[in-house]
């Protein structure tokens, strides 16, 4: 079984650059005093009524914005869930808290329903690293796979694509594929892509992209840490790079990570992925220690720290603002949307059917 990379170098320069761009740009909203959260909560939670909307929020987003999308009749989910949320939910208006590519899957899978987002800024190291013109010339050298794309891609990526996947459902996906003979391209993220093909023995050929968040676990530092916290349990987010996940006492998705905390005997817990979700692990699992699985460095050394900065920029008085002005809507290419739906509800049918 084969596994090929693509991008140039030329082309792997332009998208860090781009991505280090967007980096420098990207703001976190100043926190608010324990008084002013609680006001601008309630104000936010009329503005939800009278916009008929409702809140979506993913698990990397900070605590504020979880609990008033749960006290509010919305989501607090992954990508998987958010978009099924979405699409089932009765509220013409969606809010979206998350990055770019979550507002678009939204606006996607409802057309017909107004989309908006806390920021438009926010975006995606691993959509940024998968431009839509370069990744078509690639698919069109493999015109002989089935192409599935990771769901942290744009709307124009997807429009590419045969199937779309988040990672709650990639590995199963794979298999079915893999099982019926079909030859694989993946996109783009390469951790990921590695697993799924190790996993699963597929023929793939997969595009290197990383998210800057996940790449920054090492190894070194969790086995640094195991040995002053021996009777710990490692679990990993597959977008890790491999000896991350050697690691591991379990893989999974950010949900299959919430389950596996739940069911596991362990009390304590290494977990290698975003600190938005292991503040949720430990409001929802009070009495067991969820520590952060250590990243490549601190401060101006590392990219992201163990928190991606663009969902840093979700916060109660953009997601105010968005409301009471009715801006930062998403919208996507007409013409998009008919080629980008079907992938996306493919994966949607093929989840409710393992259900």
């Amino acid at each position: 079984m084969t596994v090929a990379f693509a991008r140039t170098a030329e082309g792997l320069a332009s998208e860090d650059a781009l991505i280090a761009q967007k980096l420098e740009q990207a703001q976190p909203q100043p926190p608010l005093s324990s008084l002013e959260a609680v006001a601008c909560k309630a104000r936010i939670r009329q503005l939800l009524a009278q916009r008929n909307a409702v809140l979506i929020a993913h698990y990397y987003t900070d605590t504020d914005i979880q609990s008033l999308a749960e006290e509010s009749g919305g989501c607090v989910a992954d990508s998987l869930e958010m978009a099924r949320f979405g699409r089932d939910h009765p509220a013409t208006t969606l809010v979206v808290c998350g990055v770019r590519f979550m507002g678009e899957t939204a606006k996607i899978l409802s057309p017909d329903k107004r989309v908006l987002m806390p920021s438009l800024e926010a975006t995606c190291s691993l959509d940024l690293g998968c431009p839509a013109a370069p990744f078509a010339d690639f698919c069109a050298a493999h015109p002989e796979r089935e192409v599935v794309v990771y769901a942290n891609t744009s709307a124009a990526v997807k429009a590419c694509s045969d199937w779309v996947v988040t990672s709650t459902i990639a590995l199963e996906v794979v298999e079915f594929l893999h099982g019926e003979g079909r030859k694989i391209l993946w996109a783009p993220d390469r951790h990921l892509g590695d697993y799924i093909q190790r996993h699963t023995g597929a023929d793939m050929v997969i595009w290197q992209g990383a998210c800057i968040v996940h790449e920054e676990f090492k190894a070194r530092g969790i086995r640094e840490l195991l040995k002053v916290y021996p009777e710990a349990a490692v679990l990993a987010h597959p977008e890790a790079p491999q000896a991350v996940l050697e690691l591991a006492d379990h893989i999974g998705s950010t949900t299959q990570i919430i389950q596996a905390a739940s069911r596991m005997e362990r009390q304590c817990f290494i977990v290698a992925t975003d600190r938005g979700l292991v503040s949720r692990l430990r409001l929802q699992f009070p009495a067991k220690e969820f520590l952060l699985a250590p990243t490549a460095g601190h401060g101006a050394t590392c990219r992201s720290c163990g928190h991606c900065p663009w969902m840093a920029m979700n916060g109660l008085r953009s997601l105010e603002q968005c409301l009471s002005r009715e801006h930062n809507e998403v919208l996507v290419d007409e013409e998009l949307i008919p080629r980008a739906v079907r992938p996306l509800q493919r994966m949607l049918d093929f989840a409710a059917g393992r259900r």
